[in-house]
């Protein structure tokens, strides 16, 4: 059975209902005139867990590049996630991070974080975009295949995961956002298609997480805790996280990389915390808070990307974003946000040259390759220096790069506007050429202008709040 598309064949599908596919699916309705979005999962009408998103019960930031892009898709959407309970951080105002080469200042904003769990995220955002009468959801369905050609996909082929009748949904544009497993390189071979350009940079890294009540002075204005490994070192890195979430609580993600791993046992969860990383503060904290969830532990965290943007032949009608084209270390917190600057692509080139003209999709699928890039850069910058992280280890660029990025850092802790600038990158507002001005480059050979903390920044007030000495 087919089911047509729209009289003037303005239909979009949407492979993936989660943060990308939405997103996407928001953006089509800037040039479709139906968008029907294909979930395998059932999907729960308000902020609560599902099966198909496991990663969901870990840390989840979203940096104001994407806060940016989501806002310009959704207008108003960061107030409603703000009034559901979500909280805006200034950047680095709002965070306590001890970094490699010190722990860094909190300086004045320059950029922002948006901070929820990753259900309420989700929630807020689908019944933003289904609220569109454009935007169709088919969830509880699985997709078997493409239809058309190597030149030209017309559609997919879907059915009931309960059962039932396969039937072919018509479109003039397929979008590819169904995460980690996407079994598109598989389909494009049965179109006679040759499999993406594809790398994976795998540092081992698992990672455990604890949701926790925070105390009761500490639910309201309290910071980011990042506690990061040290990449020089020659060993396993391992790094913690405590996050201000919703309702007053806190959401603390542990990880380690190979040979340094967390564990899964929720009585070890304390232990590594003040065993294993590199400062006690979170362990400190946390023997305050009261915990809420035992251990939610994670081993799917390798860096992957599939080129389809350097595909000799790519055909019409086909777009890949999301997991599906670029998954990160989520460790990095850059998914997101890579995933919104995407979707606002395709907003935007679909929109400039309009529906259906020859060689779009292609199009889409080059420019993505810049936000998805930039987020690749950062991820793969620290992890492949991890033992076994990839074949033949870092590269003669890598080294160069890192050495110069850890000279940058080593001067952000004492140099406010270096670490703007750096800033400007690991927020996605900026590209990396913004490191390389002359500006730049000779405050890195300066070096910080300040001395050297000797603890973490926290307030006296915040120390009291949290129950601290």
């Amino acid at each position: 059975m087919t089911e047509r598309a729209t009289p003037d064949g303005r239909t979009a599908v949407v492979l993936g209902g989660s943060h990308s596919g939405m997103l996407a699916a928001r953006a089509l309705t800037a040039v479709a005139d139906r968008v029907v979005v294909v979930e395998r999962d059932t999907l729960p009408t308000g902020p609560a867990p599902r099966k198909g998103l496991p990663q969901a019960r870990h840390a989840h930031m979203l940096w104001s590049g994407g806060a940016r892009a989501v806002e310009e898709l959704l207008p108003g959407i960061t107030g409603v996630l703000r009034a559901a309970g979500a909280h805006r951080m200034p950047v680095t105002t709002g965070i306590v991070a001890l970094s490699a080469w010190g722990w860094f200042r909190r300086w004045p904003e320059s950029h922002h974080v948006i901070l929820a769990g990753r259900d309420l995220l989700d929630a807020t955002v689908r019944a933003r975009v289904l609220a569109d009468e454009r935007v169709r959801l088919l969830d509880g369905t699985e997709v078997s295949g493409l239809t058309g050609t190597a030149a030209a996909i017309t559609g997919v082929r879907v059915r009931p995961r309960d059962g039932g009748e396969e039937r072919v949904l018509e479109a003039g544009l397929v979008v590819d956002a169904t995460g980690r497993g996407s079994a598109l390189p598989g389909w494009l071979r049965s179109l006679g298609l040759p499999a993406p350009e594809r790398r994976e940079v795998d540092s081992g890294l698992a990672y455990a997480s604890r949701l926790f009540r925070a105390p009761e002075q500490a639910r309201t204005g309290f910071p980011i805790v990042n506690v990061q490994p040290d990449p020089r070192a020659q060993g396993p890195g391992r790094a913690g996280f405590l996050l201000p979430i919703e309702d007053g609580n806190w959401i603390v993600t542990l990880s380690g990389t190979r040979g340094g791993t967390p564990s899964p046992d929720t009585a070890d969860f304390a232990r590594f915390a003040r065993e294993e990383l590199r400062h006690p503060l979170i362990a400190d904290l946390v023997e305050r808070a009261e915990p809420l969830t035992d251990v939610s532990f994670t081993r799917t965290t390798v860096n992957r990307r599939q080129f389809y943007e350097r595909m000799p032949r790519w055909p019409e009608g086909l777009v890949v974003l999301g997991d599906a084209l670029a998954a990160f270390n989520p460790v990095y917190g850059h998914g997101l946000a890579a995933a919104a600057q995407s979707a606002l692509v395709l907003r935007d080139v679909t929109r400039r040259h309009g529906w259906g003209t020859p060689g779009v999709a292609r199009r889409v699928q080059r420019a993505v390759a810049r936000p998805v890039g930039a987020a690749w850069d950062l991820a793969i910058s620290q992890d492949v220096f991890y033992p076994g992280a990839t074949d033949r280890g870092p590269t003669l660029r890598e080294r160069l790069v890192a050495e110069y990025v850890g000279r940058l850092m080593l001067t952000a802790t004492g140099n406010g506007r270096i670490a703007r600038r750096v800033t400007d990158v690991t927020s996605l507002e900026r590209g990396g050429a913004v490191l390389l001005t002359p500006g730049v480059l000779l405050a890195a050979a300066v070096g910080p202008l300040r001395p050297a903390l000797n603890g973490p920044p926290l307030t006296v007030a915040e120390r009291k709040a949290a129950g601290l000495p």
